[in-house]
């Protein structure tokens, strides 16, 4: 049995979960059109780059949570799932994920994207196991805030080592797949990284390394 971890946005599924949620608040017009698409792409922008403030967009991120309470909040996370992301799924990457469950190999997501977005959306994939920024919440409304480490750049091995310390799995024989550059350091901690459909940044080093490349899309 080994520890199979995945990226999330542009690796399991063909677009970036957090940037379409930010357009579907768009569509449903609950924020400012203008602002929030500004700010949304420039965010997304960052993180292609590299360049990415975490904390400055998880600041971002959370800020549309905090305008409703958790109840209607996930009734329109359900509608979001529904139209946003499953024309996302891919085929190739349900059948990746199949391949390791027929090893017995324990399944994990790790990703930058919010908890509240990803937690339906890794479960609709089939995987159990997820890190994610954690969104505080004190009753029936989040804060704003974050509890903990953002799980983005080393932040997702520092979450990884912590969520292995509590469990009976280490890395032997581990893999991870991802599309990013900016998972750089989980990918060079792992035996097995996979480069996935790589930015051009991730797939120069895969292919200087000699790590995998494959593509999921269909």
């Amino acid at each position: 049995m080994a520890l199979a971890i995945f990226d999330l946005d542009e690796t399991l599924i063909s677009g970036d979960s957090d940037h379409a949620w930010g357009e579907f608040l768009i569509s449903k017009g609950l924020v400012d059109e203008v602002s929030h698409r500004q700010k949304n792409d420039a965010f997304y922008g960052q993180y292609k780059r590299g360049e990415l403030d975490v904390h400055a967009y998880l600041r971002f991120a959370c800020q549309a949570l905090t305008e409703h309470a958790f109840d209607h909040l996930c009734a329109l996370r359900t509608e979001f799932v529904r139209d946003f992301i499953q024309p996302l799924l891919l085929t190739q990457a349900s059948a990746l994920i199949e391949h390791h469950r027929s090893l017995d190999d324990k399944l994990l997501v790790v990703t930058a994207t919010l908890e509240f977005i990803t937690e339906p959306i890794v479960a609709l994939l089939g995987i159990d196991e997820l890190i994610a920024p954690i969104p505080e919440r004190i009753g029936d409304r989040y804060t704003g805030e974050i509890v903990g480490i953002p799980s983005f750049g080393p932040g997702k091995v520092t979450r990884l080592q912590a969520w292995l310390a509590g469990t009976e799995f280490d890395l032997k024989g581990s893999y991870f797949y991802s599309d990013s550059a900016n998972d750089l350091p989980l990918l060079e901690l792992v035996d097995h990284p996979v480069a996935v459909d790589p930015d051009p940044r991730l797939r120069e080093i895969a292919e200087r390394r000699q790590w995998s490349i494959i593509s999921l899309r269909d």
